[in-house]
């Protein structure tokens, strides 16, 4: 054994060294792509808006990679895996490894330290640097892009400020930050109880308060009397930041980790109906990037037995599984969102379909 184990060193780092380098070239060739592709259909808006090219460049483009990198990172870890295994399966190095009295269990453990090193980058991706990386991108295009600058909110907008307290605001206007209407409703075992009503609210963001000239109050009685009251100078604090009126699924992008972590309490303390979506979107930080064990294990015992279709047939009976993978990550993440499965449930189970799989196709691969 001693004689063997430097042997196996080397072969540690070819195998390796060439699971990570087919990867990062696949990446880099498919990010290069892309954004050649989404320079093309932006650079109408780039011109008439007099985009600066070193913005382009370094606040849009160097914060958008990080976010292709990791949304293409499991199928090109796939395709990885199979393109390079397949390969030396059909040189029948695979076999030489095999005969040579190595394990298949022993052949995985240089794969298995690519999939860690893969994992670890899109894991870190996930948690801190693509969040940070969408802010620049949001400043960025609502600046530069007329499609963003149309507006991130919706005409009409609906928030629960606490349980039973509910805000209506329409026609909000970022750059004003004044709304032409703003309500809060109080709702007892869902009746209205009484109602605060203005024209022409404006938040302040240094105090966190909503202000209007003037404001109405309604009374609702118990057998449906309403009274009205008219008052001067409303200065009011509630449970809500101006953040919170953007689109749900655009604000959680750009939170860190222990932000949306934050973000999570303070809504499941009001009672929002967008706690499914916030999260769906935690787990998914982190089953997304655990799923490239998977995904390698599934690569490498597919590739690793010569047969007669070769690379290609690996490669196209590969891509089938890796795409069939995302698709059922997006159909459960639709079923937890609405609220038809757990979240964690609905987040975790194509992973552990997959994980099932892979167990099957390493239990059949050549020993």
């Amino acid at each position: 054994m001693k004689l063997r184990f430097p042997g196996f060193k080397i072969l540690d780092r070819y195998i390796l060294g060439k699971f990570l380098s087919t990867y990062f070239f696949a990446i880099a060739m498919i990010i290069i792509i892309v954004v050649i592709f989404d320079y093309v259909e932006k650079i109408d808006d780039f011109t008439e808006l007099k985009a600066p090219f070193k913005e382009i460049v370094f606040e849009y483009y160097l914060n958008f990679i990080p976010f292709f990198v990791n949304q293409f990172s499991g199928l090109f870890t796939f395709i990885a895996c199979i393109f390079f295994t397949s390969k030396m399966a059909y040189q029948t190095e695979i076999v030489a490894m095999l005969s040579g009295s190595m394990s298949f269990r022993r052949l995985m453990w240089p794969y298995f330290l690519g999939a860690l090193i893969i994992a670890s980058l899109s894991l870190t991706l996930n948690l801190w640097l693509i969040p940070l990386s969408q802010r620049h991108i949001v400043n960025f295009e609502q600046k530069y892009v007329k499609r963003a600058r149309s507006g991130g909110y919706e005409r009409h907008i609906y928030r629960q400020v606490s349980p039973g307290t509910f805000a209506y605001i329409r026609g909000y206007n970022e750059q004003t930050q004044q709304a032409s209407f703003f309500a809060l409703e109080h709702y007892n075992g869902g009746t209205m109880t009484h109602s605060l009503e203005t024209a022409g609210v404006k938040f302040n963001t240094e105090t966190k308060r909503w202000s209007a000239p003037r404001y109405i109050r309604r009374e609702f009685d118990s057998l449906g009397m309403e009274t009205f009251s008219q008052y001067r100078n409303l200065d009011t604090l509630i449970n809500l930041e101006v953040a919170e009126l953007g689109q749900v699924n655009d604000l959680i992008h750009t939170m860190n980790i222990s932000e949306l972590n934050e973000f999570l309490d303070q809504q499941r303390a009001k009672g929002s109906n967008s706690i499914n979506i916030i999260e769906v979107e935690r787990h998914a930080r982190y089953a997304y990037p655990l799923s490239t064990f998977i995904l390698t294990l599934i690569g490498v015992s597919l590739s690793s037995r010569k047969v007669r279709g070769g690379t290609g047939l690996h490669i196209g009976i590969g891509t089938a599984l890796c795409f069939s993978y995302i698709l059922f990550i997006r159909f459960f993440e639709e079923f937890a969102k609405s609220g038809s499965l757990p979240t964690g449930v609905a987040v975790w189970l194509p992973n552990i379909i997959y994980l099932i799989i892979a167990i099957y196709l390493y239990r059949k691969a050549p020993k």
